[in-house]
């Protein structure tokens, strides 16, 4: 849970509230079920489970989740991440920035997937020498339920074997 509010007292046969907030990121499409415990001074039943579970409905559909930038030093290393609003949820993306920016290049096109605009990210990899990075796209849209959206990007740049 990632907030909770609640009754402080509750008198012996009174009422009481509980307010949880989950964060159901990562869930679209999915069941999620969360437990949080409630502990009390009652000596029969000190503590009980409250169970929130579901169905999470789907925002968007981002495939891959993540784009992997992995290859060998001085070959052309690019991934391309499409990003498809659900019908029943469509939004613009208006703006992106890299949150570092450092080794990735990126640029954004509106496209069509399935009678829907879709977005294709193309990622293209900086990075001139062997290591690894972790960066971040943000990308921000026109929705009030999810003003933004983020692609990690993750770099393994291996050195050329000499031979």
């Amino acid at each position: 849970c990632t907030a909770v509010s609640y009754s402080r007292q509750i008198p012996p046969g009174g009422e009481g509230k509980i307010t949880l907030k989950v964060d159901t990121k990562g869930y679209g499409g999915r069941k999620m079920r969360k437990t949080a415990g409630v502990y009390t001074n009652d000596k029969t039943r000190p503590q009980q489970d409250l169970v929130i579970s579901g169905q999470v409905e789907k925002f968007v559909s981002i495939r891959p989740q993540n784009a992997n930038m992995r290859g060998i030093v001085g070959d052309p290393i690019k991934g391309t991440v499409t990003i498809i609003p659900e019908k029943k949820y469509p939004f613009k993306i208006l703006n992106l920035h890299a949150q570092d920016g450092k080794y990735i290049k990126y640029q954004l096109e509106e496209t069509k997937e399935s009678d829907t605009t879709a977005y294709r990210l193309n990622i293209e990899n900086l990075k001139t020498d062997a290591g690894r990075y972790y960066d971040t796209i943000i990308l921000e849209t026109d929705s009030k339920i999810r003003p933004q959206i983020n692609v990690r990007v993750y770099g393994y740049i291996r050195p050329r074997k000499i031979e």
